[in-house]
């Protein structure tokens, strides 16, 4: 069995903490990073007026593995959006680290996220005929850094999640759970304090999206707030809380009492392929 990588994290005094191995529990704290007050969200198609969110209230505290799950339509997409500042409530107030966001321009918006808010996403969104460093290393451009440093921090994400010898490789050279540890490490590199993962393993062959769960868990067991947005319940119960979608609307709010951790499935999945392969080779060295 491979070692689990260790993952750099940020933390007082620009340091840099590896974490390694399962996730553990971890006191969440009481503070809230994300604030939501009576948020709406309304589009226009065609003449029709579509209410997307109907006055959600929510808050996110600082250490908390949140999971957002739902069926298509109820607003779970547009919720993230709202949350990681990539569109504009029609009404309500959001604040991010108690600072309210909704009358921000665009290039305020812009620094907000950069700064605090790391996106990993269901197509990971990679340049495609770009290498994985050159790819973590984008949100450090726009942060104004310089190549020397990019590279430095680039590589030390990479190596975070396991990919310190695919530094050069495009994406087409990457499978798909490589591909979206590459969009983790991009998400880390600027040492966000909330980390929004939408749909993380929908593209993803069971194991590589249980990996990818492992991976998010371990960053939140470092103190890294996270919030998945799911359509699946055996997602969802990775986290610590679920908030349930509906019609644009929170219909429920609770704890998970019953958590799965993806290192243990790792184990155990281990285990399961370790017996098939035994009960195949002794079937194989059976009788004729």
């Amino acid at each position: 069995m491979t070692a689990e990588p260790s993952i750099p994290v940020r933390i007082d005094g620009g340091e840099e903490e590896a974490i390694a191995g399962p996730a553990s529990a971890r006191p969440v704290s009481s503070r809230a990073v994300l604030e939501l007050r009576d948020v709406t969200k309304a589009y226009v198609l065609e003449g029709v007026v579509v209410h997307a969110l109907c006055g959600v209230t929510l808050d996110v505290n600082e250490g908390e593995m949140l999971s957002i799950m739902g069926p298509s339509g109820s607003g779970k997409s547009t919720l993230m959006h709202i949350i990681g500042l990539l569109d504009h409530p029609t009404s309500g107030t959001v604040g991010v680290e108690g600072e309210d966001v909704v009358g921000m321009s665009a290039n305020q918006l812009a620094a907000v996220r950069n700064k605090r808010i790391g996106f990993v996403f269901q197509s990971f969104n990679l340049l495609a005929r770009t290498g994985a460093l050159a790819n973590v290393e984008l949100p450090l451009v726009y942060a104004g850094l310089g190549a020397a440093e990019r590279s430095r921090r680039a590589r030390e994400a990479l190596e975070g999640v396991d990919l310190g010898d695919r530094l050069r490789h495009t994406p087409s050279q990457l499978s798909g759970g490589q591909q979206q540890r590459v969009a983790i490490a991009r998400a880390l590199v600027t040492s966000p304090s909330i980390v929004l993962a939408d749909e993380p393993t929908g593209n993803l062959d069971s194991r590589s999206g249980i990996e990818v769960m492992a991976l998010l868990q371990r960053l939140n067991a470092a103190g890294i707030t996270v919030v998945v947005v799911t359509h699946d319940a055996n997602v969802a119960r990775h986290g610590q809380r679920i908030v349930e979608l509906r019609d644009g609307k929170v219909v429920r709010d609770a704890l998970v009492t019953d958590r799965l951790f993806a290192s243990d499935e790792l184990v155990q999945l281990g285990m399961n392929t370790a017996a098939g392969a035994d009960a195949v080779g002794a079937k194989a060295g059976g009788p004729a």
